[in-house]
């Protein structure tokens, strides 16, 4: 992803929406819903400015290679943490490595100083509270990544591997033991499933934990009572 172009405001580095959406691998309506349904959390001057009037098209002017506000009445521009709201509030893979980069190329740090710094000290001092504001930014990051619930197509391989797996164990589709007693077996799975990774539903596996499930799957095999129970409805089909 190439890091979009600089702008400004109130001393400020901000993105438009349409710069924020491309970032992040969506479209301008996504982002214009997301704030829409959290907009109790956004704050003006904070998480973003709205532009309107003379201070849009000052704007506009300063801006013309970049933005068109011609057809627009208003203009959002979204501060670093407004940028991090979005990130959260969409909370895919894309917008996380997209917001970082954000935090390392875009809203750099030397940026955010007062210009010009009343006095040393101070400016120090901005610098040491936004880099632990990064710093806690990055580590939420890591931890909302680290915790993100697998995805549709890591939901349907888990839910193939374990029927496979499950009727590999009963003896095939055309087992009695399939006929007889699959629904019990699957369940039994599913519920030592869902055990051991401490879920309430395979769905809410983290990503993290996605390659231990399919091994967990692969390595699973029916208690003895159970395996038994197998056995005994199989070798039923053999009398017969």
């Amino acid at each position: 992803m190439n890091t979009p172009k600089i702008m400004e405001h109130n001393g400020t580095r901000i993105l438009t929406t349409a710069q924020l959406a491309v970032s992040y691998g969506t479209d301008n309506r996504r982002i214009s819903e997301n704030f829409n349904s959290n907009k109790h959390r956004y704050k003006e001057g904070k998480h973003f400015f709205l532009l309107e009037g003379q201070d849009l098209k000052d704007f506009g002017k300063q801006y013309a290679n970049s933005v068109s506000v011609e057809r627009v009445s208003k203009l959002y521009l979204w501060t670093e943490k407004g940028a991090w709201l979005h990130a959260k509030s969409l909370n895919t893979d894309e917008a996380w490595d997209a917001y970082e980069m954000l935090v390392d190329e875009y809203y750099n740090i030397k940026d955010q100083l007062p210009s010009p710094p009343q006095s040393l000290e101070l400016a120090l001092q901005a610098a040491l509270e936004h880099e632990r504001e990064i710093k806690n930014i990055k580590s939420d990051v890591d931890y909302l990544k680290g915790n993100m619930r697998v995805d549709s197509l890591q939901q349907q391989e888990i839910q193939q591997e374990a029927k496979s797996s499950i009727i590999q164990a009963l003896g095939g589709s055309d087992s009695l033991a399939y006929q007889q007693i699959s629904r019990k077996v699957f369940s039994t799975f599913w519920n030592e499933f869902k055990k051991y990774f401490k879920v309430p539903r395979y769905g809410d596996i983290p990503k993290s934990k996605h390659e231990e499930a399919i091994r967990f799957i692969k390595l699973w095999r029916p208690a003895t009572s159970m395996q038994m129970e197998i056995d005994s409805c199989n070798s039923q089909m053999r009398f017969d």
